[in-house]
Formats: C-alpha cells, sequence, structure tokens
C-alpha cells in the first residue's frame, strides 16, 4: 500500500505554500496526493454540501493543523521542540528558561570556585 507508507514518518502540518492557510497542500503532501485533486475535491464539497459545512471543517483543519516547520528537522529532538514550541509557546519558552537557569547557575558555581580566595591561595601555592 504505497498510500499510507509515508503516514508513519511526517506529520501533517499545514503547508506554508498553499493558496489558503495551506490546509489542501497539507492534506495532499501528508496524504501523498496532487494538490490539484484535493483542491478540487474541496471545491466540489463546498459546492454541493453548501458553504457552510465545508467551510467551517476548512477552518476548524486551519486551526488544528500546525504550520509545516521552516527548515526541515534534522533529529528528534529539534522534531519534539518544535512540536512543544508548535503546541504551546509558553510551554517552549519554559524549556528555554529551564534550561539557561541550569547554565547560569553553573556558571555561577564556577565563578564561585575561580574567584574564592581558596583557589587564589591554591595557585599560588603551586607557582
Amino acid at each position: 500500500m504505497r498510500l499510507f507508507d509515508n503516514l508513519g514518518r511526517r506529520g501533517l502540518y499545514r503547508s506554508r505554500r498553499g493558496a489558503l492557510l495551506g490546509v489542501c497542500r497539507g492534506l495532499a503532501e501528508y496524504f501523498d496526493f496532487s494538490v490539484t485533486w484535493v483542491r478540487v475535491i474541496t471545491v466540489a464539497a463546498f459546492i454541493f454540501t453548501g458553504i457552510w459545512p465545508v467551510g467551517v471543517l476548512y477552518l476548524i483543519l486551519a486551526l488544528i493543523m500546525k504550520p509545516a516547520p521552516v527548515l526541515p528537522t534534522q533529529s528528534e529532538d529539534e522534531e519534539e521542540f518544535y512540536h512543544s514550541y508548535a503546541d504551546s509557546r509558553k510551554m517552549a519558552l519554559g524549556r528555554l528558561k529551564r534550561t539557561y537557569d541550569g547554565l547560569e547557575r553553573r556558571m555561577r558555581r564556577l565563578e564561585d570556585v575561580v574567584t574564592s580566595r581558596d583557589f587564589d591561595w591554591e595557585r599560588k601555592v603551586k607557582n
């Protein structure tokens, strides 16, 4: 089944190159269809079901689907960070803040050791 081979490898994203919010192109890339056919089916659904049901569904999909990453992710860590950022910017910023707070604590400990009187005496004794 060639159709479902690609499903696990790439997430469902709104395309950044789409005509209107990128939903059709995102679905076409995810299911490995021609974007033209997805757009034709969408327009036909608009015409035959009325504008409201498909229009509301289209807008819901546009809100639910994450935008595609600007650059392709190279590792699982990058992909995890992108998903955490796309899901919740506050969570991603909190994660970055915790990382830099940890680095700051380590730097302060290093500074305390280097600037302490004991370090100065040990250096003089060794020389």
